[in-house]
């Protein structure tokens, strides 16, 4: 009866069981198992040449008629063609009337760990067992043969941080990847990138003042709990660090390092590895480098009395910032300035709140980056990672200049990550991640007509470009 319903409202439908589960073939709904497939850049010999084109450097201004040579996966000469030599026997790669620029950075993506939004089955975001989880890493779930990561690599889109979901207040470490690769493991450039930290209005369990969580008040449903929570795992971790950095002898109770202060301690659900007793813990383990400051954390708050009270706490245990959200903080944007951190602002296209101008969120860019902040764009997004650079757009559109607008989606998350010296612009000795287009890359009516990965040509075909094609009528 479903075969007979689906096939007269599509048309012949091919079904295949799969455990159980009733998967429709291509000429009908798509397949929850639909794979895109790997793309192998592992440089090819010889050099490319890429000329004519009207170069976006990000770093040293737009050079017209420009050459990028690229070799071994490295760019390794830019500049006008009267100052680049173009080796004998090189691929000349024709970028006459286009503009050629770095590949872009979604800051913030939940790509690779969600499929089909209404398939809980496809998403793999975040953990529901605890909401203290920093020993969590993204790349133990990340699917890298998801049909968003083509489609958004489409778009000029090179790298992005794949973070877990906001409804944990530690929910685990991103993970900075690149878009294209033979298989996972080579597209994860750094494994455990940062930590992701949320505080305030972002939706956490059960919602504010429902005793969140199954267990009727398990998890904290104010933001006095979630602070305090916070403060206890990170008070656990330096406790345990220095046991850890004391002689056995001294010490002479190793086990108590597993025991804490109840939920969100290092005692808590996950926290503890290894037999009964064990000096060893992961919970604690993994915050060890935010604390010490080697690796940033990337803050999530919304409003302005949120920001204050997150950085108030992140400076109590000088943790290494990268604030994240900061929409409905136009009020203390000046504030947000003094602290001297990196800001990635957004989802640029939430809603003003109902005493807001409907600028409100969009101008927020642009005002920082007149008080010296650091700003990045993100997607917070999967299906909308493709369209970052219109985040940037819209951020011109509101008052940021536009050579900051294109350093919001390049260099500084490159630099703000700790990759600044392999991306984020087009310099001599850095991965060679360009884009040719037909146009300004912040346009949504330029079309993206070749991405380069590590130096090498990416197919310039997606799932709905097969769909298009098969479907597109005949002449």
């Amino acid at each position: 009866m479903l075969r007979n319903l689906f096939a007269g409202r599509f048309g012949s439908v091919r079904t295949l069981t799969v455990a159980g589960s009733l998967i429709f073939g291509s000429a009908g709904v798509a397949g929850v198992l639909a794979q895109a497939p790997m793309v192998d850049i592992t440089p090819g010999p010889g050099t490319i040449a890429i000329t004519g084109g009207k170069l976006l450097t990000i770093t040293h201004g737009v050079i017209e008629n420009s050459v990028v040579l690229i070799e071994g996966g490295k760019i390794t000469a830019v500049g006008t063609a009267a100052s680049v030599k173009v080796p004998k026997g090189a691929t000349i790669v024709d970028a006459k009337g286009m503009t050629v620029y770095p590949g872009l950075i979604d800051s913030e993506t939940r790509l690779g760990l969600s499929e089909i939004a209404s398939d809980q089955m496809t998403n793999d975001t975040v953990e529901l067992s605890d909401e203290i989880f920093p020993q969590m890493h993204v790349y133990d779930a990340f699917h890298a043969e998801s049909e968003h990561i083509p489609i958004t690599r489409f778009n000029g889109i090179t790298n992005a941080i794949v973070a877990p979901a906001e409804t944990d207040t530690i929910p685990g470490q991103a993970s900075f990847i690149q878009l294209a690769g033979r298989d996972r493991d080579s597209m994860l450039m750094v494994k455990d990138v940062a930590l992701s930290m949320n505080f305030g209005q972002a939706p956490k369990r059960g919602g504010r003042g429902e005793g969140a969580g199954p267990a009727g008040g398990r998890y904290p449903s104010t933001r006095m709990g979630e602070i305090t929570q916070m403060r206890q795992a990170l008070l656990d971790a330096q406790e345990y660090m220095a046991r850890r950095g004391r002689p056995a002898a001294a010490s002479g109770d190793e086990g108590s390092a597993t025991s804490g202060g109840g939920r969100g301690s290092a005692g808590g659900a996950g926290g503890a590895s290894g037999s009964s007793g064990s000096a060893f813990n992961l919970r604690n383990e993994a915050l060890i480098p935010y604390l010490k400051g080697e690796k940033p954390v990337v803050l999530g708050a919304y409003d302005g009395h949120d920001v204050e009270t997150a950085m108030a706490f992140a400076q109590e245990f000088h943790l290494k910032v990268i604030l994240s959200h900061v929409t409905r903080a136009q009020d203390v944007l000046d504030k947000i300035a003094s602290y001297h951190v990196p800001v990635i602002v957004g989802p640029i296209y939430d809603l003003p709140e109902a005493n807001e101008r409907y600028d409100a969120v969009y101008s927020v860019p642009g005002e920082l980056q007149k008080r010296g902040v650091k700003v990045i764009l993100a997607s917070y997004n999967v299906s909308n990672s493709r369209n970052l650079p219109y985040s940037a757009g819209f951020a011109v559109a509101y008052g940021m200049p536009y050579d900051e607008a294109m350093k919001s989606i390049t260099l500084n998350p490159a630099e703000a990550f700790g990759l600044g010296d392999k991306l984020g612009s087009l310099d001599a000795g850095k991965i060679a991640n360009v884009v040719i287009a037909d146009g300004d890359p912040l346009d949504v009516r330029t079309s993206v007509k070749q991405v380069y990965i590590n130096g090498v040509a990416i197919p310039m075909e997606t799932r709905q470009t097969k769909l298009r094609d098969e479907y597109w009528p005949k002449k």
